[in-house]
């Protein structure tokens, strides 16, 4: 039988808050992925938000290619996508959770099943459990933490477990009904406890039917709010946690909008070509006592998923099925947890937004309890799955097949490429990554960032007017432009002389 593939995702989350290489988060489920198959410490997103960075992981393009280029834009469903050719192939696919490819709103051009009103009218998810992007069967849940806008397959799942009042236990739309911290929500109800259980039911029936499965558990967490139910609320002590810093002066070579984070009440009009905001386009500044507390909140609902991957990976164990299995845990982008001033995320290519945990899991094809320094983007996990299934790669797939860097066998790719349009023109940005430098190029400005990940792991320095990087920089604004020609794709080959 081809293999089964378990996609495991978070939303959100920063690349070391993994126990295998933070002493302070306890994950010792992630900490067995990561001992039976590969560490992946060099990963990245295509995009730092949410719908973007999703679709490039279904469609195998970047969001300049695949259209969904920020949030608030819809991924068009005639997209080629890895679930549909999986399931083409025989593959029971099903994805539950986040999914994130539509909008929050709808109109003629874009219409979308994930406005607020379609979330929280039951009579429709009853009904509707796909086909979705390619997947056979979705079971949704868009919210995160007690948002007003709950519903989809989660609600349905909640009234099913006796949960019928559940509306009290998320917000009501007005201003003070949102809660801080500490949910009274019952843990059983939980919606990554909804995402672990209907991935085990997915995981079991296609068993059951003796049939290959593609299954992605979306887990929607650490995303903020910073709100869990007990025992995770209280798991992690703020005084033991370690917030990220701003070193002095280290902003003031950055573009304005990296400064203005630092304000009081700064003015970033300059920068909102429509009437909806751009992430991070805001003061982020935070008392030192309220930031470890989000922290240690953050760490609760990492460790609270982290026992959902256990309940999958002893699945897997009790089906006969581990073996035959490539399970795959990663996160759509990282989050600011004050490093650099910083908080959440934004138009700032820093590693702690743009990198990801990533771990691949294998047997009898990536070697366990290595650690593989190679490139690795979002980008490239459908190709990947596809030729772990034995199935061809379309032409207008742009990223790389992994395999053989899973196995230590050497990079597949040189690059990174991080893209970031969240207003047409007056926030966009692209980033190169290469094994040592990483440079950012700012639409229509003047600004720019080069940073020497080597020398200055920790992004203090952007020496992009530097004159002693001048020969760096010229370089790497030869591979940038290079690089974005390689990424040019088509769906067909070329078969004729005209």
């Amino acid at each position: 039988m081809p293999p089964n593939i378990l996609l495991i995702s978070t939303d959100q989350q920063h690349f070391d808050t993994l126990g295998v290489k933070n002493p302070r988060i306890k994950t010792p489920h992630l900490d067995r992925l990561a001992r039976e198959g590969v560490m992946l410490d060099r990963a990245y997103c295509t995009n730092p938000l949410c719908s973007p960075s999703r679709s490039s992981i279904i469609t195998g393009q970047y969001p300049s290619t695949h259209g969904c280029w920020t949030i608030g834009t819809k991924l068009d469903e005639d997209r080629p996508t890895v679930g549909a050719i999986l399931g083409d192939a025989g593959y029971q696919t099903t994805l539950i959770g986040k999914a994130h490819f539509q909008p929050l709103a709808s109109r003629n051009d874009q219409t979308s099943l994930e406005t607020p009103s379609t979330m929280r009218n039951l009579d429709f998810w009853k009904t509707f459990h796909g086909p979705y992007y390619g997947f056979n069967r979705v079971e949704l849940a868009r919210n995160h933490g007690d948002a007003d806008w709950t519903g989809q397959h989660y609600a349905l799942w909640m009234e099913a477990k006796g949960l019928t009042n559940w509306r009290d236990y998320f917000q009501d739309g007005s201003p003070d009904s949102a809660r801080t911290h500490t949910w009274d929500l019952p843990e059983e109800f939980h919606y990554t406890n909804f995402v672990t259980e209907r991935s085990i039911t997915a995981m079991e029936r296609a068993a059951y039917d003796d049939e290959p499965f593609f299954v992605w558990a979306s887990y929607q967490d650490p995303h903020p709010p910073y709100l869990v139910p007990e025992p995770w609320a209280s798991m992690y002590n703020p005084a033991d946690m370690e917030p990220g810093i701003l070193v002095a002066d280290e902003l003031s070579a950055m573009a304005p909008w990296f400064q203005m984070t630092q304000e009081e009440d700064p003015d970033f009009s300059e920068y909102a070509e429509t009437a909806f905001a751009n992430h991070g386009f805001k003061s982020h500044l935070i008392a030192d006592e309220a930031l470890r507390i989000n922290i240690a909140i953050y760490y609760g609902m990492i460790s609270f998923i982290d026992a959902g991957v256990g309940r999958l990976l002893d699945l897997l164990d009790r089906l006969g099925q581990a073996e035959n299995t490539l399970v795959v845990f990663t996160t759509d982008h990282g989050n600011f947890l004050g490093q650099h001033g910083l908080t959440a995320k934004g138009a700032f290519h820093y590693e702690d937004l743009i990198r990801i945990p990533m771990l691949a899991r294998y047997p009898g094809t990536v070697p366990a309890g290595i650690e593989v320094h190679e490139l690795q983007s979002l980008v490239d996990l459908a190709p990947t799955f596809l030729s772990a299934a034995g199935l061809p790669v379309p032409l207008e797939m742009q990223g790389v097949d992994q395999l053989a860097a899973w196995r230590g066998g050497g990079a597949a790719r040189d690059h990174i490429f991080v893209e970031n349009r969240h207003q047409p023109t007056a926030v966009h940005l692209r980033t190169y990554v290469d094994q040592r430098y990483k440079i950012t190029f700012y639409r229509d400005r003047p600004w720019g960032d080069l940073f020497d990940l080597e020398a200055d792991p920790e992004e203090r320095r952007n020496v992009f007017n530097d004159p002693a990087y001048a020969d760096v920089k010229a370089r790497l604004f030869d591979r940038f432009i290079n690089a974005e020609l390689r990424r040019e794709v088509s769906k067909y080959e070329r078969i004729a002389v005209a």
